[in-house]
């Protein structure tokens, strides 16, 4: 019996691209059927790690970045601050990050990735100001769970968060969205970028189309772009 295909994706709140990918795996139908497993990391750790510079230190780039950012929003539907940027991007994620490392199952991940992205990249909150995001783990926790994970965070989940961008780097990743795919074959692969989500649907054998909540889609058997 073929295995049921699964992908990782690795992820940090500072990525408006990361945010792109989370939202569609989480609402795609095309991965009802795939087994997703969501990762936090430190997008900076990541970078220093393999030496890589930042999109926005780049001359022409930085402009482009933003222009690509609004492009894939658009294309797939999701809510997205425009045409400026949320506050003090970019912003330090390293609390929000060891906050999502301290926590218990995955069902509280996704609960805590679902309203964090969406206050900092559609609604242009400051999620990383100390009492923003205490008053959102506060909200969708209760205060004693909320005051656990903060308190989880500064040792655990720093050192869990520091296990996770190094597991990132292994697996190839040099900045994010991030998926590490498995088919059903058990061959696995590296794929980087929104714009590979064409090659990673491909690669896992996935029939229909992406993008079936807007007009069109994509073919699972293309690439999202050239």
């Amino acid at each position: 019996m073929a295995a049921k295909p699964k992908i990782t994706l690795f992820v940090d709140t500072v990525s408006p691209f990361a945010y792109v990918a989370y939202h569609i795996l989480r609402n795609d139908p095309l991965f009802r059927n795939v087994e997703v497993e969501y990762v936090p990391i430190f997008l900076g750790g990541l970078m220093h790690k393999c030496g890589n510079t930042a999109p926005i230190k780049i001359k022409n780039k930085d402009k482009w970045i933003n222009t690509e950012r609004l492009h894939w929003s658009s294309h797939f539907s999701i809510p997205m601050i425009s045409p400026g940027l949320p506050p003090d991007f970019p912003a330090p994620s390293l609390p929000i990050m060891r906050c999502l490392a301290s926590l218990s199952s995955p069902s509280q991940l996704t609960s805590a990735l679902d309203v964090l992205f969406k206050k900092h990249w559609a609604d242009g909150i400051a999620t990383h100001q100390p009492e923003i995001l205490k008053q959102t783990l506060v909200k969708l926790f209760g205060d004693s769970e909320a005051e656990k994970i903060l308190e989880k965070s500064k040792a655990e989940g720093k050192e869990t968060l520091i296990k996770n961008t190094d597991r990132a780097f292994d697996e190839g990743a040099f900045g994010l969205p991030w998926f590490t795919a498995t088919n059903a074959k058990g061959e696995k692969e590296g794929f980087w970028g929104v714009d590979h989500l064409g090659q990673l649907v491909q690669f896992l054998g996935l029939e229909g189309e992406l993008g079936t909540a807007r007009r069109g889609g994509i073919r699972g058997g293309g690439r999202c772009c050239d």
